[in-house]
């Protein structure tokens, strides 16, 4: 018994050392892991977005606690702004980003970029004003800010999603047309978690639902293939509107064939129904692509020498405006397939490419005396455009200002021809159906008869 019993106690006395020894190792561990946590934790709080409109993480300071805690008390104290009569949600390229390429890639933009209207560079990639630009002035609504402006931004009146370069096809761009619908969906349901908090986001349900969809992209998607032969360029166009089709809709049965070009991603939304209509979108206005082939970038392409007959009687490109022509057949058939589906729904198709033509074949018209020449490039007449000395870059050669010209810098339109096919557009004359834009602010219903 004894020595079982100091064995016993032998053993008892070797788990208390072990113990003993091991407790330093768990509070080590402990403290490690607490350390971790709380680098994680300030990680997330220094380098998260700045919250504008709160948030989980936001967490205010003594000062600004005592401040708030001051205007709930005080009856004069002035209240957040109300929601905006107009609410527009804008999905597109650089024809109508209003400075969000320059946000996300840290571009400081130097003059001549908005020279003539806002004398500074906003982002614009243009002199001035674009025409989305014009749509809000008409709807005495201020400028759209874009999604990834941080300082500055306003969204009470809606929010600019639209990059330079974007595509409506997934992956072939940063910021394509399905990664703007995802921050839509972000943007809206972080605003859905801020009224069951009880806060005021910029923009309330009604918003949402009162909300004007414009969409103008499928630019950069024909450009990147224009190089092809042109029956494959034609093979390739339903895809790009498919894409723009099912960001607005899933397509009538998801087990029906889908089109190959459908990524993963676009593919999981369109089995979850992440559309804009499925998440209360109800009016829709939606751009057809331009005339690529009088674009001086396009122009200044070179040529081979049999192509005598690659230009119209006009100068433009004629392979580049029958692509664009295609896209905007099966674009407006698109929405007219989805106006047959979305009875509840506006859903307006206009024409751009009709009038953005029509400053080419009736340049003298509208004033412009060589359209189909850069206002800011390099290398003179006819198109004044050099890949490799653009405008921007130290060698170019800039027209003077108040010069009436189409293009700014090969790509992308002046705010003078801006200008021209704003008011066209805002007629209602180019749209299917034949309506206006203003139209739509109070009213959720178009006849559904195109």
């Amino acid at each position: 018994m004894t020595s079982g019993g100091a064995g016993a106690m032998t053993s008892g006395a070797k788990a208390t050392a072990a113990a003993a020894a091991a407790a330093p190792l768990r509070l080590q561990h402990y403290l490690v892991m607490a350390g971790v946590a709380a680098a994680v934790v300030l990680a997330c709080l220094r380098y998260a977005p700045p919250s504008r409109y709160g948030g989980l993480l936001a967490v205010a300071s003594p000062a600004e606690s005592s401040r708030a805690a001051a205007a709930r008390d005080d009856p004069h104290a002035s209240a957040p702004p109300p929601p905006s009569s107009v609410v527009i949600f804008n999905f597109g390229d650089s024809n109508s980003d209003t400075g969000g390429m320059a946000a996300v890639n840290g571009m400081n933009l130097n003059l001549p970029e908005g020279r003539t209207f806002f004398r500074r560079p906003t982002g614009r990639l243009s002199d001035g004003r674009l025409v989305i630009d014009f749509i809000c002035e008409i709807l005495h609504t201020p400028y759209l800010s874009p999604y990834l402006k941080s300082l500055g931004a306003d969204f009470t009146n809606g929010v600019n999603f639209a990059i330079g370069g974007s595509t409506a096809t997934p992956g072939g761009s940063p910021f394509s047309l399905d990664v703007q619908l995802h921050q839509w969906l972000y943007f809206r349901a972080r605003s859905m978690e801020m009224i069951n908090l009880g806060q005021r986001p910029p923009i309330d349900r009604d918003g949402f639902r009162r909300a004007i969809y414009t969409i103008d992209i499928g630019q950069n998607d024909l450009s990147a293939y224009m190089h092809l032969p042109f029956d494959q360029v034609l093979a390739k166009i339903p895809g790009f509107v498919a894409h723009i089709k099912h960001s607005i809709l899933c397509p009538e049965s998801t087990n029906k064939s889908i089109d190959q070009t459908v990524t993963p991603l676009l593919l999981h939304d369109i089995l979850t129904r992440q559309t804009l209509y499925s998440h209360g979108a109800r009016k829709f206005w939606i751009h057809g692509t331009g005339a690529l082939g009088c674009l001086p970038q396009k122009l200044s392409i070179p040529r081979h020498d049999d192509a005598g007959d690659a230009l119209d009687a006009h100068g433009c490109l004629k392979t580049y405006n029958a692509a664009a022509r295609r896209f905007n057949a099966l674009l407006a058939d698109a929405c007219g397939q989805l106006r047959r589906r979305m009875v509840d729904a506006a859903l307006v198709f206009v024409d751009v490419y009709g009038i953005k033509y029509g400053l080419v074949a009736n340049h003298t018209a509208h004033g412009f005396a060589r359209p189909l020449m850069a206002c800011c490039g390099h290398g003179g007449p006819p198109y004044n455009y050099n890949h490799f000395k653009a405008c921007m870059s130290a060698e170019m050669e800039l027209c003077d200002v108040g010069a009436r010209f189409v293009s700014w810098d090969g790509v992308h339109f002046t705010e003078a021809a801006n200008a021209v096919v704003a008011a066209k557009v805002l007629t209602g004359d180019y749209s299917t159906p034949r309506v206006t834009i203003a139209s739509l602010v109070d009213s959720t219903m178009v006849g559904n008869d195109g």
